[in-house]
């Protein structure tokens, strides 16, 4: 509890609160760009590829009167291989787990069977605060966007979903964003601050490098491509002092001969333009010049494989 003055010269109690949320929806509804939006920096990769995200991302936003431990979860999906049903697992347990939840539901789509099926699913929690999210307002015209909440409201009727609010947001443009911070913060119990003001995330650095590189690889690949590249950190290496510099070696992993020679490009070209867009995202978070040393190796058909997606931490 923080005490503040009162016009009168007295005090008044503020109500300080914290807890989780966690955006959910179907893959490319929007929920990455949102997460950045409202924590005020990029700390999730984004993608016009379905199924970018494969990790529950934590998001810290600071406000006066709380904190929002803000999670980012993978688009639920009908899973084809060991990792879909990984990551549908990851998305359940996620959503198990927080104070509130926000379902997102892209205003420039119809409002579809997936979508309901989520809704569900997420009526069988009960009494858990649930806020319905139109993301992408700036794309659709106002008779669209109330033809799209009207929707979202009778869906949740329907689902046996009372919805604690509906929330019409543009994460690019960031019309509402504040607004839906504010309505997020009011569903969470009283409690102390959980992180320090200005941290932004508590993800391991190696994470978020793995996620920047791989964000890297996703522009410009063909379409069967996305699904089949991972990424793992093989060392991190600081020399200190000031000016210090990072030397960061790391994996592209794809499932096929022929994928490796994509990534790589003609004489190098296309990894060296990954290596140069990644290289950019890490010097901004880690705060030092980075050498970036990155190889492409093959892991046979990984998605499918238990073993190969232990040792690459799913």
């Amino acid at each position: 509890m923080n005490l503040g003055t009162s016009p009168d010269g007295g005090h008044s109690i503020t109500t300080f609160r914290s807890g989780f949320a966690c955006f959910v929806g179907r893959p490319n509804a929007g929920k990455s760009t949102l997460t950045n939006a409202l924590v005020g920096d990029k700390i999730a990769i984004t993608s016009s590829r379905p199924q970018t995200t494969r990790h529950a991302i934590r998001g810290l936003v600071h406000r006066p009167d709380g904190q929002i431990v803000l999670i980012d979860t993978p688009g639920l999906h009908k899973p084809r291989t060991v990792l879909g049903e990984r990551l549908n697992e990851l998305v359940r347990t996620t959503w198990a787990e927080v104070d509130t939840i926000g379902v997102c539901l892209p205003a420039n789509e119809r409002v579809g069977p997936g979508d309901r099926f989520l809704m569900a699913e997420i009526a069988k929690l009960r009494k858990k605060p649930v806020v319905a999210v139109a993301t992408k307002i700036d794309l659709v015209s106002k008779v669209r966007l109330a033809e799209h909440l009207s929707t979202i409201g009778r869906a949740g009727e329907e689902a046996g979903l009372a919805w604690t609010d509906v929330v019409p947001v543009s994460a690019v443009s960031g019309e509402q964003v504040s607004l839906l911070a504010e309505l997020l913060l009011a569903t969470l119990p009283e409690g102390p601050e959980l992180y320090p003001g200005g941290q932004l995330t508590d993800e391991p650095e190696e994470i978020l490098i793995a996620e920047f590189i791989r964000e890297a690889a996703l522009e410009g690949v063909r379409d069967e491509l996305p699904h089949s590249i991972a990424v793992t950190v093989d060392e991190i290496i600081r020399s200190g002092g000031a000016g210090g510099s990072t030397k960061v070696h790391a994996s592209l992993v794809v499932e096929r001969d022929s994928q490796k020679g994509i990534v790589i490009g003609h004489k190098g070209a296309r990894l060296k333009e990954i290596g140069t867009a990644a290289r950019q995202q890490i010097e901004r978070i880690l705060g030092t010049k980075v050498y970036l040393d990155l190889h492409v190796r093959v892991a046979k058909d990984w998605q499918r494989d238990p073993r190969q997606l232990r040792k690459l931490g799913f």
